[in-house]
C-alpha cells in the first residue's frame, strides 16, 4: 500500500532540491518527497519484498522510506559532522559514516565534442566497464549499505550497451537510488523502455542552449554532426513512452549551463521543455580558478571593482547567478564530497569527486587493470590525435593527465579505500583548508 508521507520542517529543509533554477521561470520538482512517497514502486523495495519472509510489506516500506530519509539527511549533515568530529580511518564506519554515493563510470567513451569538456584536453580513453568489475563494485556498494549510485563519471552512459541491464542488477542489490546523466543522443524508444523497466529512478539530461544555433554550437558530434531536433525529439519521446507505459520512474530533469552564449536563451530553455521534462534548471557557472575570461567587459570591470572594495586578490573564486549578480567568495568551506561519495573508472582507479576528470589523484583501486597498463589507454588517444582519426579533431590539445598520487598498486575493496590513508590525507588538508 503506497502512503503519503508528512515531513516536518527538518526534513521538508533537507529533502529539497538542490539545483540552481531559471529566473522568472522556474519548474521545481523535489525528487526527494516523490522518491518517499512513491517508495512502493522503487524496484529495490520490490525486490526487498520478494526475498523478505519475516517483514510485512507495510512496515518493510515504511523501512525504506526511512531509509531514504536518513540518507538525504545525511547527504547534508555528513561531511560536516566529519569535520567537526575529525572523523578518519575505521572512526568512520564506527560511527556509521558510509558513502553515500558510489560513481561508477560505466563508459568513459563519449559521442559528443563540447569545446567546455575536459576531454578536449585531458586524453579520455573511449572504453566501458566490464561486467565483472561492475558487479564486483556493487556488490562491495550494497554490502556496506550504500543509499543511491550514479552510472557516469566522464563520458556517456547510454553507450554501454547493457546500461540497463547494469541499473537493474544494482536496485535488486537494495539500491535506492540510481541515477543517470545523459547527453540523450541515444535515448531511443526502444532505450527509453528499458530504462524504464530496469528501475532506474532519476535521468538528468544536459542540454545546453536554448536554440538550434547555441545548442549544435555547445554540443557538437564526434563521428556525425549531432542535430537539435533529434535530441530534442528523443527527450520529448521519453516523456510520451513513460506516459503510455502509465510509469512512476525515472523522474526527470534538463539543465543548461550557463554559458555568455544561452545565458539570454533562459526563457527559450524553459519554454522547450517545461511540458516535457520534470524539472527544468539552470546550473550557474563557477569560476573556481580565477579565470575571468568567461566575463564580458562590464561584468570584468564589476567583479574587479567587487575584489578591490572587499581587499580580495583579483583572482578570487566568483559566481554570477541567472539574475546577473556576480558573488564573490571572501573564505572557503571544506569541500563534503570526500565524505559522501567515491567516484570509480571504468578499469578500476578510484577517484574523490568528477572535478578529477583524469583521475590524477586516485585513492585506491579495485582492480588491477588500472595499473597492469595504467598509462596504454591514454597513450592510444593521444597517438589517434596525432593521427588526426575521425572524432578526435577537436582534441589536438589534449596532452596525458598527469599524476598527483600514487598509491601502492595493490587491489582493495570500496571499504578499505574509504577509509585508507589516500583519502584520510585529502579529508586532513580540506580540514585543515590546505587544499
Amino acid at each position: 500500500m503506497n502512503q503519503n508521507i508528512e515531513l516536518n520542517k527538518e526534513e521538508q529543509s533537507v529533502l529539497i532540491g538542490s539545483s540552481l533554477l531559471i529566473g522568472a521561470k522556474e519548474k521545481i520538482f523535489d525528487r526527494n518527497a516523490y522518491m518517499v512517497n512513491h517508495m512502493s514502486e522503487n524496484v529495490a523495495y520490490l525486490s526487498a519484498i520478494e526475498s523478505n519472509n519475516q517483514t510485512t510489506k507495510d512496515e518493510l516500506l515504511v523501512l525504506f522510506q526511512n531509509k531514504y530519509i536518513n540518507y538525504r539527511k545525511s547527504w547534508h549533515n555528513q561531511s560536516k559532522e566529519c569535520f567537526e568530529k575529525a572523523s578518519y580511518g575505521p572512526d568512520l564506519l564506527n560511527q556509521g559514516y558510509i558513502p553515500l554515493c558510489i560513481d561508477i563510470e560505466t563508459a568513459a567513451i563519449c559521442d559528443l565534442a563540447c569545446p567546455f569538456c575536459y576531454r578536449e584536453s585531458l586524453a579520455t580513453p573511449d572504453k566501458i566497464i566490464s561486467e565483472k568489475l561492475f558487479k564486483n563494485i556493487v556488490d562491495q556498494a550494497a554490502e556496506m549499505g550504500v543509499p543511491s549510485m550514479k552510472f557516469n563519471y566522464r563520458g556517456e552512459p547510454l553507450m554501454h550497451p547493457k546500461l540497463h541491464k547494469m541499473i537493474n542488477y544494482a536496485k535488486k542489490k537494495g539500491i535506492l537510488e540510481t541515477i543517470i546523466n545523459t547527453n540523450a543522443t541515444y535515448l531511443t524508444e526502444e532505450t527509453s523502455k528499458r530504462l524504464i523497466d530496469s528501475g532506474l529512478d532519476f535521468m538528468i539530461y544536459s542540454f545546453d542552449g536554448g536554440t538550434k544555433e547555441t545548442y549544435e554550437k555547445m554540443r557538437p558530434g564526434r563521428f556525425k554532426k549531432n542535430k537539435f531536433e533529434d535530441v530534442y525529439n528523443n527527450i520529448v519521446g521519453f516523456s510520451n513512452v513513460r506516459e503510455n507505459m502509465n510509469a512512476k520512474f525515472p523522474r526527470t530533469k534538463v539543465q543548461m549551463i550557463l554559458t555568455k552564449e544561452a545565458y539570454p536563451e533562459q526563457a527559450s530553455f524553459f519554454d522547450l521543455f517545461h511540458n516535457f521534462v520534470d524539472e527544468v534548471t539552470v546550473t550557474q557557472y563557477s569560476e573556481r580558478g580565477g579565470n575571468i575570461e568567461d566575463l564580458n567587459a562590464s561584468d570584468k570591470k564589476r567583479y574587479k571593482k567587487l575584489c578591490n572594495d572587499l581587499n580580495l586578490p583579483d583572482n578570487s573564486p566568483y559566481l554570477k547567478k541567472s539574475d546577473g549578480s556576480i558573488s564573490i567568495s571572501d573564505s572557503r568551506v571544506p569541500c563534503g564530497q570526500p565524505y559522501q561519495r567515491m567516484f570509480v573508472t571504468y578499469d578500476g582507479r578510484v577517484a574523490m569527486c568528477c572535478e578529477d576528470w583524469g583521475a590524477m589523484h586516485p585513492i585506491g583501486y579495485v582492480s588491477d587493470e588500472s595499473f597492469n597498463d595504467e598509462d596504454g589507454d591514454k597513450k592510444l588517444v593521444l597517438d589517434r590525435i596525432k593521427g588526426g582519426r575521425k572524432g578526435f579533431e577537436l582534441m589536438s590539445d589534449a596532452i596525458m593527465p598527469p599524476k598527483h598520487n600514487k598509491p601502492k598498486k595493490m587491489i582493495q575493496t570500496l571499504s578499505q579505500i574509504w577509509t585508507g590513508d589516500e583519502v584520510e590525507k585529502v579529508r586532513k588538508a580540506h580540514g585543515n583548508n590546505k587544499a
